[in-house]
């Protein structure tokens, strides 16, 4: 049992992250092969940007032992995904048109929320909160909703709890309706807005995400509950970042960003309370011609530039 009473995670969750195979590189940042080739066709004008699809993902965070600062929930992707696979990220995903339904809501209004996240329309701020919402129950099985506006579900186990998620994960339940069948509301101020990021132009799958933090309910435990993940684990943001600087560990620039940007907080409650603070300009990876050069990189965190000379990378 560790100190904050949660039970320490089974292996599938241990603190000790296995690597999955992958070619060796300086760091862990994630690069997949055929994005030299994507990005000379995107500079010649033969490749036409997809829209990139809402979506969002929360940094869960519980207090770790004492003096150690905050955890946070990470899974690991399957080799086998076609993006990002062996990868660690969050719990999360795109965005369910349904997610603009009507739900019984508490904390800062839609209002607040779509300026908060650089929307226009108040329906798709909602969208996006519950979309950050809803996948984390539906891939850690952890429920950021409660009977009351000041109260949270304590436990989200049982038969009946697992058919409700699997239809939500089927898309044969609506978030909205599965709140309503159970009389819950939406607890939007356990979360905090933490960053966006927006998938490369020369992307097959583009997304327009939003990063949350939220810290786990007393009484719920993560689980891996995602098709999409071969193990969890509950880590320090220093330790994961560690990880990626020698080559151990993969991840996109978002996450190992949004790792950096967790380490000087000593408690779950201060990421919380941070998270108004964090700048939400979305972030865009950009593609130039330098000469016999292409240089891919991401305004305002130099640490993934990329130079690709024409004929490969380095």
């Amino acid at each position: 049992m560790s100190t904050n009473g949660q039970p320490k995670q089974s292996e599938e969750s241990s603190r000790e992250p296995q690597r999955p195979p992958r070619p060796k590189q300086s760091n862990g940042q994630w690069y997949p092969p055929e994005w030299p080739d994507r990005i000379r066709a995107l500079a010649a004008g033969e490749l036409t940007p997809v829209a990139p699809r809402r979506a969002a993902t929360v940094l869960l965070l519980r207090d770790g032992d004492a003096g150690a600062g905050p955890e946070v929930h990470m899974l690991r992707r399957r080799t086998s995904m076609a993006f990002a696979g062996g990868a660690y990220a969050y719990p999360g995903g795109g965005v369910d048109p349904r997610d603009e339904q009507p739900v019984r809501w508490a904390g800062p209004s839609l209002d607040v929320w779509a300026a908060r996240l650089g929307l226009d329309d108040p329906a798709q701020a909602q969208a996006v909160v519950c979309a950050a919402v809803r996948e984390t129950y539906e891939e850690a099985g952890v429920l950021l909703a409660g009977e009351t506006e000041d109260s949270v579900v304590g436990d989200t186990t049982g038969e009946d709890w697992e058919r409700d998620r699997e239809a939500l994960v089927a898309r044969e339940l609506s978030f909205a309706d599965f709140l309503d069948r159970r009389g819950l509301v939406l607890r939007s101020d356990l979360l905090g807005a933490w960053a966006r990021w927006i998938t490369p132009e020369f992307e097959q799958r583009r997304y327009d995400t939003w990063f949350f933090v939220a810290v786990l309910p007393a009484g719920q435990r993560t689980r891996n509950a995602s098709t999409e993940a071969d193990r969890t684990v509950w880590i320090r943001p220093s330790e994961a970042a560690a990880g990626y600087d020698r080559g151990e560990l993969t991840m996109m620039p978002p996450t190992i960003s949004t790792l950096r940007t967790l380490e000087p907080y000593g408690t779950t409650a201060g990421a919380l309370a941070a998270a108004g603070e964090q700048d939400m300009t979305p972030v865009l990876a950009r593609a130039r011609l330098e000469g016999d050069e292409l240089v891919l990189s991401w305004p305002g965190h130099e640490e993934f530039t990329k130079v690709i000379p024409m004929g490969g990378t380095r």
